[in-house]
C-alpha cells in the first residue's frame, strides 16, 4: 500500500504543475485582450454553465458508498484544468484557419459547455482511474472534442453553436469506449454501491442539472434563445413525469425507484438539445421528453443485462442511457423534423439531412475510435492502474482523520 501511496505523490502534483506551468506560459502568446470587452449575457450564460458542470456533476456522480470525495474533488480538478485547455485548443484552432479573435466570456462559455463532454465520460469510468488517468483523459477528450467540432465545421458547414450539440452524444460514447478497456469491478464489491444518503446527494446534483438545462441548451443560441428555453423546459417536464409513471410499472413491487427517477427525468433536456431552438410547438418538445425518458428507463434494462455483459462494459453511472441514447434519440429527431418541415419548400433538403446524419456518424465515429485508443493508452504502466481491488476507494487517495468511524 505504501508504495502505492509513493507515486500517487511523486506523479500527479507534478503533471498538475506542469500542465498549469504550460498553459500559463501558452497563455502568454494566446491573444486574449479583454480590457474592453464588457459583461453581456454571456456571463449569465456562463455562471449557470458553471452550475451544471460543477454543481450539478459534482453532486450528480456522488452515489458511490466509498467514493464521495474523489467523485465531488477530481470533477472539480478536471474542470478547472479542463476550462484552460479547451481554451487554448479553441485559441490554437483560431490561429490555424485565422479566425476573427473572439471575446474571452464566449470563449469561455464554449470551454465549459465542451467540458460536459469530460465530466460525462468520467462517469462512464468513475471510481476506476485515478486522478492522472483523469487528466490525460481531460486534456485528450478536449482535444479530440475539438477536432470533432471542427471536421463537422468544415467538412460538413456545420454552423459553430450547433456543432456544441454533439457534446452530450461524443462524452458518453468516448466514455464508453475508455471503459471497455478497465476490468470489471468484482461482481459482489460492496464498493460499487450506493446508501440513502448518498443517494439523495446525487439527486441533489440531479435537481441542480434539471434547473438550469434549459439556460445550457440556449447559452449559444443566438436566433431564438427564448424558444430554445421553453422547449428544453416542456421536455423535462414531460421526461420527469414519464419517469415517474415507468418507475412504478417497471418495478417488481410497484414502488418509485431512485435509480430511474435519477437518470430519466434529464433524458428529455438532452434529447431536445439538438432542436430546442427549431421546434415551433410545445407539445413536439414534450413527445420528445417522453419518448426520451422511455428510452432511458428501458434502455437501462436492456443495456445492463443483454449489452453491457457481452461487451464487456461497466458503466459506472449508467451514462449511456441517461445521455447516449436520449442524444442518438435527439440526432434522429432533428433529421425528422427537418423533413417535416422543408418537405415541400426546401430545394436541397436531402443534401441537408445528409449534412445532419454525417455530422451524427462523423461525432459518434470520432468519439468511439479516439475513446479506445486513449483508453489504451490509460492502461500503459507510466500512469500506474489502480487496481481492481482498489476501485471505488476514496481512501486510496484522500486522508481520513476517523478511518474507520462511519466509512
Amino acid at each position: 500500500m505504501s508504495s502505492h501511496y509513493r507515486n500517487f505523490r511523486n506523479s500527479v502534483p507534478w503533471l498538475i504543475l506542469l500542465l498549469e506551468a504550460l498553459f500559463i506560459v501558452l497563455f502568454y502568446f494566446l491573444f486574449l485582450d479583454y480590457s474592453n470587452f464588457p459583461l453581456n449575457d454571456f456571463y449569465t450564460g456562463l455562471k449557470n454553465v458553471n452550475y451544471v458542470v460543477i454543481f450539478g456533476f459534482g453532486f450528480f456522480l456522488m452515489f458511490l458508498r466509498r467514493y464521495g470525495f474523489s467523485s465531488n474533488g477530481f470533477n472539480l480538478l478536471t474542470i478547472a484544468l479542463g476550462v484552460q485547455c479547451s481554451v487554448l485548443v479553441e485559441g490554437f484552432i483560431d490561429f490555424l484557419f485565422q479566425r476573427e479573435n473572439e471575446d474571452v466570456l464566449p470563449r469561455l462559455t464554449k470551454a465549459a459547455v465542451s467540458m460536459t463532454a469530460v465530466v460525462i465520460s468520467t462517469g462512464a469510468v468513475l471510481g476506476k482511474t485515478n486522478p492522472m488517468q483523469l487528466i490525460v483523459m481531460t486534456v485528450v477528450e478536449i482535444i479530440f472534442f475539438s477536432v470533432s467540432r471542427w471536421m463537422n465545421i468544415i467538412f460538413l458547414e456545420v454552423p459553430h453553436n450547433a456543432s456544441m450539440t454533439h457534446v452530450h452524444l461524443f462524452g458518453a460514447y468516448f466514455g464508453l469506449a475508455v471503459s471497455s478497456r478497465f476490468s470489471e469491478p468484482w461482481p459482489r464489491s460492496e464498493k460499487n454501491t450506493s446508501t440513502p444518503k448518498l443517494d439523495l446527494m446525487s439527486m441533489l446534483g440531479t435537481l441542480f442539472l434539471w434547473v438550469f438545462l434549459p439556460s445550457f441548451n440556449s447559452v449559444l443560441v443566438m436566433d431564438s434563445k427564448s424558444r430554445a428555453i421553453y422547449n428544453t423546459y416542456f421536455a423535462l417536464a414531460a421526461s420527469a413525469v414519464t419517469a415517474f409513471v415507468l418507475s412504478v410499472l417497471t418495478t417488481k413491487d410497484g414502488r418509485f425507484r431512485m435509480t430511474h427517477i435519477h437518470s430519466a427525468v434529464l433524458a428529455g433536456g438532452v434529447a431536445v438539445g439538438y432542436a430546442a431552438e427549431s421546434i415551433t410547438y410545445p407539445w413536439i418538445a414534450m413527445i420528445l421528453g417522453l419518448l426520451a425518458s422511455v428510452i432511458a428507463i428501458l434502455g437501462s434494462y436492456c443495456l445492463q443485462r443483454c449489452l453491457n455483459p457481452v461487451l464487456k462494459i461497466h458503466d459506472t453511472s449508467g451514462v449511456h442511457f441517461t445521455f447516449g441514447l436520449p442524444a442518438v434519440l435527439g440526432a434522429l429527431a432533428q433529421v425528422v423534423l427537418l423533413v417535416i418541415t422543408y418537405w415541400s419548400t426546401s430545394p436541397s433538403l436531402g443534401y441537408s439531412v445528409l449534412t445532419h446524419v454525417g455530422a451524427f456518424c462523423l461525432t459518434i465515429s470520432v468519439a468511439l475510435i479516439t475513446g479506445f485508443i486513449t483508453g489504451l493508452i490509460l492502461n500503459l504502466k507510466p500512469f500506474k492502474i489502480v487496481p481492481v481491488s482498489k476501485y471505488f476507494e476514496d481512501q486510496f487517495y484522500w486522508e481520513f482523520p476517523h478511518l474507520a468511524v462511519g466509512f
